[in-house]
């Protein structure tokens, strides 16, 4: 039912039924890993609004448990916030065709030394809808095992530091704000709640609605 708006603009609500198209889009940028994007829309009452996207590769993140319930986390400095994080070990989705559990494998082994013999998707998390198309999907991988890693890495994986924590404390930091990777608080939060019975993994190939593929076209 379209109802009459109060906001001031004189446009009437659509209730959920209007149609969003672009009307037009331009680059404005296309890095290694992200590109800019400034869209014309089509808003509910004939106007237009300019959308800026930031296209992303999307990536994995892995809440890797060992046999007594602890979590591996990383301890990676980054630029944006200018301090190191915890975080769970992740990386993009930039290799073409390599489905998403491959490349968490992947990066568990190059970044933390581990293996996991069973994996299955906690949560997909969208980063910032507002702004991006980045969507992130969070593994859970259990019987873990160590494996080598490579001798050289680049750039601030060089700094990293490994570290295990009881699943609880981990979830514990999260709610507390020691914690405040996105992909980290959900993947945590799920791992305990699937830990707990409250909810179950979804298979290691479950489909992923969200997961981006604009920037990789490019």
């Amino acid at each position: 039912m379209v109802g009459v708006d109060t906001t001031g603009s004189g446009v009437a609500r659509t209730g959920g039924a209007h149609e969003f198209t672009t009307l037009t889009s331009e680059d404005v940028y296309v890095g290694r890993i992200l590109a800019l994007r400034a869209d014309e829309v089509g808003m509910p009452g004939g106007g237009h609004a300019r959308r800026e996207v930031v296209e992303h590769f999307g990536a994995v993140a892995i809440v890797a448990l060992d046999e007594q319930d602890r979590v591996a986390l990383i301890h990676q400095y980054r630029y944006p916030l200018g301090r190191r994080l915890w975080e769970l070990p992740a990386g993009l989705l930039d290799v073409s065709g390599e489905a998403p559990v491959r490349t968490a494998q992947r990066e568990l082994a190059e970044e933390t030394g581990l293996a996991a013999t069973d994996w299955s998707v906690l949560v997909d998390v969208a980063t910032s809808p507002g702004f991006t198309d980045e969507c992130v999907r969070v593994f859970l991988a259990t019987g873990i095992s160590e494996v080598p890693r490579p001798d050289a890495a680049g750039d601030e994986e060089a700094d990293l530091v490994i570290r295990w924590f009881p699943l609880a404390e981990a979830v514990r930091m999260a709610l507390g704000g020691e914690i405040v990777n996105g992909p980290a608080v959900a993947g945590l939060l799920a791992a305990q709640a699937v830990r707990d019975g409250v909810a179950g993994a979804r298979p290691a190939d479950a489909p992923w609605t969200d997961r981006p593929s604009r920037f990789a076209e490019r």
